[in-house]
């Protein structure tokens, strides 16, 4: 292979010989041939056997390859090598190939091979008349001023014809007219031009314009022509003066036009043309100062239009003058004058004016009274200026007119500053115009104050619940009131007003503030002390006369669980000792523990438990009635002493507990259990001894108790025509004199007075009883529960203090069975059974029934002919305690008292008088027998 280099060199070094052989062929080659040739021939035209004409061998033409070299990019000629003929290859046009030369020529070259030879051949192109001259517009447009003089001269667009000699253009011709003639003339290089020559004067007025027609000739066969409009515009010279076509105009215009109204349009007219007919308005120098601010003037047009306010009340009538002048280099003017009449139109609004205001207004100030003069102005006349005032309706205002265009504001309800404490009124003042127009304004009345209202509360009274134990100065009650009227009388002040019945009551236990009406408490309350309070809540405003209300607060104090159950029996450190035999039956109710519980609910609710004994499998206590019973056999195994210890405990939470000890002796002939005994008298004596002070007690027991209660119902009759008097008394009544001190100016009923509780504690081993008291301040459940109700309520009498009593002027029935039924008696010996898991107390009032039914059985006789009735399982209570109550969870007392020398309770006691055999075994009855016998 030849290296890339070598190739280059190899071909360039060809290139040289190429050129070196046709320069050679060139110095041989001095034979021109010359050939002539119309333009535009067609394709394929034959112009000459080159060939022939330069003796070369036809045969050998086509080994020689003759080829035909020209130096344009088109190929105008070819030669068939078959014939030798040259013939025209492409569209021949000589002004494309020699413009406007006067001769046009094209060489090309004939080169053939074997050996290279080269011959030059000229083809002489001829022109011929194909082109029509042409001019460089469509149109020619002429201004000529009509003072023009005659014989200017106008040049006139020159035609152009490509073609050469005497196929080009030669001359021009004119159109026939009155006022121009053509003149042709010839430029330095043979070319024509045409010029335009005046030779009449021009009259614009006459004839405004001129169409000619200029016409270019070339020296063809045939003549080829091109044509060219001329328009000659006349222009105006300014010999006319504008003229308007009114010399006075009228127009009317309503005052509330807005601005670009169009008024009235001037017109004025000028024969001349062009800025010498052109009019411009403007206004006259005799218009009054104004006029210009009100009106425009469009320059152009003439048009008249609004451009200020117009205001008939100012003025009616303006006279404006209008000129007109032309363009012209000496402008002459025109002058007319325009009437605008103005017409009048609602377009004033009346105008209020407030001469005077009484404010504040007394809210109680009477029907008719002036509150404000006004004032009313309407700047229209006629229809337009007739006004009427108004006020808007459901306001206890009205209007009156007094004189022409003045008016009276006046009262016409009555104020109430509560309701509605200012007015912000709004008086209306409209004129009798179409459309009406009307005014706004606004007075603004302040209602005074009067003290019209008393102070007033969302409650009439209240009903609070403090626990007990509160912590004192913490607030218990934020009285909620109100007063209505302003500020100075609506200034509130409280006071706490106490009854008669409870003097010092609220000084000792509760405040209020005197600013705020916040109830505070001044001491921790007790539940077990007192549960309700009375109160009386007087709020009085600032106002004068003083106004004031009374609002009733009744506070209760609920229970927590504060107080240790106590232990009624066995008493706490006593010597109660239990007798029971050997051989004796699982079963056997041995005693009874009884205990009880200041608080009240479930905080009173007791429970017992065995906590503590030498055999715990001997006994068995009930968890409800705290009963004391054998839960197997008494064997001889047994210790002849045992010491119970019994837990009491309440439910509250937490709860709170107290221990019982109770001792219990198995009776055997042996001088152990005798040494058990204390020393002292006989059985006999004591058993003696014991039954006297026991009917003793019972007796003074049931006389104090019906004391008791008499004194109630006198206490409550009382208290019921006292508060019958105090509700039929005038409010006013209420309230004493000022003094310094306003606690004890309540007259309301009151707590009924503590009372005094005396218990008899009856034990087997002792020869007297022990009277217990109740702390002193105390009052009963039973008579807190009375507070509770109305004194005068015949059903409280009838459930709470018994059938045999009644309300004053009623007359109870007799009740010949005052006592319990043996239906309704419960505990072991009723015909209720004893039923340790049976279920609460179901409400607060069971429960403090409960515990005045315990504090009372503890008073009453273990016997069951007691005077008194209750029988077995009742405790001693009485009828009056309620006869639909039944206790089937209250201990019998008496099976807790144990007579000595016997073997049987004051429960036994009741079995035989109600016709039942004990609940002991067989022993106690050979016993008790026995003993009866005795």
């Amino acid at each position: 292979m030849v290296p890339e280099a070598w190739r280059s060199g190899l071909v360039s070094t060809g290139r040289v010989v190429g050129v070196l052989l046709l320069l050679g062929a060139l110095n041989k080659a001095s034979t021109v041939i010359h050939y002539e040739i119309l333009e535009e021939r067609e394709k394929g035209f034959a112009v000459g056997n080159v060939v022939a004409n330069l003796g070369l061998d036809l045969g050998s033409l086509s080994a020689r390859r003759l080829q035909v070299v020209s130096g344009a990019s088109r190929r105008f000629f070819e030669v068939n090598r078959e014939t030798g003929e040259m013939f025209v290859n492409d569209r021949l046009d000589r002004e494309e190939l020699c413009g406007t030369l006067p001769s046009c020529t094209v060489t090309l070259e004939l080169v053939v091979e074997n050996p290279l030879e080269l011959f030059s051949v000229e083809v002489v192109i001829q022109d011929i008349n194909d082109n029509n001259p042409a001019f460089p517009t469509r149109e020619m447009k002429l201004e000529i001023s009509e003072a023009v003089a005659p014989g200017t001269r106008f040049p006139l667009e020159s035609a152009h014809d490509p073609d050469v000699g005497s196929n080009s253009l030669q001359t021009y011709e004119l159109s026939r007219n009155e006022h121009f003639a053509l003149r042709v003339q010839t430029r330095e290089d043979s070319t024509k031009y045409a010029e335009l020559v005046l030779e009449r004067a021009l009259d614009r007025e006459r004839e405004p314009s001129l169409q000619l027609m200029l016409t270019a000739l070339d020296g063809g066969t045939p003549a080829r022509s091109a044509s060219l409009p001329i328009r000659i515009t006349v222009l105006d010279a300014n010999d006319n003066a504008p003229a308007f076509n009114q010399t006075l105009y009228r127009a009317r215009v309503p005052e509330d036009a807005p601005p670009g109204t169009r008024v009235v349009q001037v017109r004025a007219t000028d024969l001349d043309d062009g800025p010498n007919g052109e009019i411009i308005y403007s206004f006259g120098s005799h218009n009054r100062a104004g006029v210009r601010e009100l009106f425009a003037l469009d320059l152009v047009t003439g048009v008249l239009t609004i451009k200020g306010r117009l205001d008939f009340e100012d003025t009616k009538l303006h006279e404006i003058y209008i000129q007109a002048k032309d363009k012209g280099a000496n402008p002459e003017g025109a002058h007319c004058k325009v009437l605008v009449e103005v017409v009048d139109v609602n377009d004033n609004a009346p105008e209020i004016t407030v001469t005077s205001v009484y404010s504040p207004v007394p809210e109680d100030a009477p029907l008719g009274t002036v509150i404000a003069l006004l004032s009313v102005t309407d700047l229209d006349a006629g229809e337009n200026g007739l006004v009427t005032c108004e006020v808007p309706p459901g306001l206890p205002f009205s209007l009156t007119s007094s004189l022409k265009n003045y008016f009276t504001l006046k009262t016409s309800a009555v104020l109430d500053r509560e309701t509605v404490p200012e007015y912000n009124l709004s008086i209306t003042a409209r004129d009798a115009g179409a459309p009406s127009l009307s005014a706004l304004t606004t007075v603004r009345i302040q209602v005074s104050d009067i003290n019209d209202n008393p102070p007033q509360s969302s409650q009439s009274s209240y009903d609070i619940y403090v626990e007990e134990n509160n912590l004192p100065g913490v607030p218990i009650l934020n009285l909620s009131v109100w007063d209505p009227d302003a500020p100075q009388n609506a200034r509130l002040s409280f006071f706490l007003l106490e009854q008669e019945a409870d003097t010092g009551l609220v000084g000792r236990y509760f405040t209020i503030n005197r600013d705020s009406g916040v109830v505070s408490s001044l001491v921790p309350l007790d539940y077990e002390d007192r549960r309700e309070f009375e109160l009386t809540a007087h709020i009085s405003d600032g106002g004068t006369p003083v106004l004031a209300t009374n609002i009733s607060v009744n506070i209760f104090v609920t229970d927590r669980n504060d107080n240790v159950p106590q232990v009624l029996y066995p008493r706490p450190g006593g010597s109660s000792v239990e007798m029971l035999p050997r051989g004796t039956a699982a079963g056997h109710v041995v005693s009874r523990v009884v205990g009880w519980d200041a608080d009240a609910g479930h905080n009173a609710w007791l429970s017992y438990s065995l906590l503590g004994a030498p055999n715990q499998s001997l006994f068995a206590v009930g968890l409800h009635t705290g009963q004391v019973s054998t839960a197997r056999p008494v064997q001889d195994t047994d210790s002849p002493r045992q010491t119970l210890a019994i837990l009491i405990k309440d439910n509250g939470e937490p709860s709170l507990s107290t221990t019982a000890t109770l001792t219990v002796s198995v009776t055997e002939d042996s001088p152990e259990a005798r040494a058990d005994f204390p020393s002292g008298s006989a059985p006999g004596e004591q058993n003696k001894n014991l039954t006297f002070y026991l009917l003793l007690a019972l007796i003074l027991v049931s006389v104090g108790f019906a004391v008791t209660v008499l004194g109630v119902i006198i206490f409550k009759v009382y208290k019921w025509k006292q508060a019958r008097d105090l509700y039929r008394a005038p409010v006013s009544s209420l309230y004493r004199t000022p003094g310094p001190s306003l606690h004890a100016d309540a007259v309301r009923g009151g707590m009924i007075p503590p009372h005094l509780y005396h218990q008899v504690y009856l034990t087997t081993d002792s020869r007297r009883s022990d009277p217990l008291l109740k702390k002193p301040g105390a009052a009963s459940p039973l008579a807190s529960r009375q507070n509770t109700l109305r004194s005068c309520d015949p059903v409280f009498y009838r459930q709470v203090l018994g059938a045999e009593s009644a309300p004053p002027g009623q007359q109870a029935p007799p009740n010949t069975d005052w006592r319990f039924s043996q239906a309704q008696r419960p505990g072991t010996s009723g015909s209720q059974n004893v039923d340790d898991t049976g279920t609460w107390p179901n409400n607060q009032f069971d429960t403090e029934m409960l515990q005045a039914m315990i504090l009372a059985s503890a008073s009453e006789a273990a016997d069951g002919s007691s005077t008194l009735g209750g029988g077995a399982g009742t405790m001693g209570l009485s009828a009056r305690y309620g006869p639909q109550f039944t206790l089937q969870h209250v201990p019998d007392y008496r099976q807790n008292v144990y007579i000595p020398g016997s073997n049987a309770t004051l429960t036994n006691a009741a079995g035989k008088r109600d016709g039942k055999a004990p609940a002991g075994g067989n022993g106690n009855k050979k016993k008790s027998g026995k003993k009866e016998k005795k």
